[in-house]
């Protein structure tokens, strides 16, 4: 007799889980041990009191960030309030482009995965969230709506980060 179709939805949110505890443990531990707190190859956390500017991004249904370019300068922590004008969920996550590649692929396995790392928000329609962090190293940060079918339209933007 075939599993029973509540064990096999067990099964699969006990293999989303595991798969996704592990790309969450790969994207934020940088091997550095307490020693950078929680540095990562994009930067860390930012603290809200030590933001130095508010930047506004708004999310649309034609798959697009406005703005999808922005400058800051290396050890500059931003506070991004994030806005969904679209009809359909949007996320901003930050990343290289080899980690949001990553991502992307567990999103295309499990469309309706949470997030909850401190570089992504995840909005339904009409709603706001935010970001803050820091940009500790100099170089390309890029993020990405990673829901199925957005990356590949063309949501995606980058962060530019000037040196000290």
């Amino acid at each position: 007799m075939p599993p029973s179709t509540q064990t096999f939805r067990s099964l699969t949110v006990i293999t989303a889980l595991a798969l996704s505890g592990t790309a969450f443990a790969g994207g934020t531990h940088a091997g550095g041990h307490g020693h950078g707190g929680d540095e990562t190859a994009i930067g860390r956390p930012g603290v809200a009191s030590k933001a130095s500017r508010t930047v506004t991004i708004e999310m649309t249904d034609n798959m697009r960030y406005t703005p999808a370019d922005i400058q800051v300068k290396q050890g500059e922590t931003v506070r991004f309030i994030v806005k969904n004008k679209g009809q359909v969920k949007h996320e901003l996550s930050l990343g290289t482009q080899q980690e949001l590649l990553e991502h992307l692929e567990q999103m295309k396995k499990f469309p309706d995965m949470e997030h909850d790392e401190p570089s992504k928000v995840t909005l339904a329609p009409g709603k706001e969230g935010e970001i803050v962090w820091q940009f500790t190293k100099a170089g390309t940060v890029n993020f990405a709506c990673l829901m199925p079918g957005h990356y590949e339209a063309g949501m995606k933007g980058q962060v530019k980060v000037g040196k000290k």
